[in-house]
């Protein structure tokens, strides 16, 4: 069993930039992919950014460049700096973690077995 905990969410101006922090309880941490994923109101989940366990990772092209994924695994902790921030970046971020013996799609919420509940990222105009 893992439990996540996001925090750094906040309102921010347009161009601005936020830390989001997710830690992780239990000790396999390091065995697992961690990513982050987002909801506007009225939309669907959809993905941002993905590190495996080896430390790879994946981009959805409307952040590539602008946000970075990040994981300290003696911290238990999986980063999201967010820079150069859009007001269509207005969601709940939410973190996610899927055990890097699961195949499959980074892209698919169905894919990850354990969520947090989520920080607002508010970005005004």
């Amino acid at each position: 069993q893992v439990q996540l905990v996001e925090s750094g969410g906040g309102l921010v101006q347009a161009g601005g930039s936020l830390r989001l922090s997710c830690a992780a309880s239990g000790r396999t941490f390091s065995s697992y992919a961690m990513a982050w994923f987002r909801q506007a109101p009225g939309k669907e989940r959809e993905f941002v950014a993905v590190i495996s366990w080896s430390g790879i990772t994946y981009y959805a092209a409307s952040v590539q460049g602008r946000f970075t994924i990040s994981r300290d695994n003696p911290k238990s902790t999986v980063y999201l700096q967010m820079n150069s921030l859009k007001p269509e970046d207005t969601a709940v971020y939410y973190c996610a973690a899927r055990p890097s013996t699961k195949s499959g799609s980074y892209y698919s919420t169905a894919l990850y077995d354990y969520w947090g509940q989520g920080t607002q990222v508010t970005v005004s105009s």
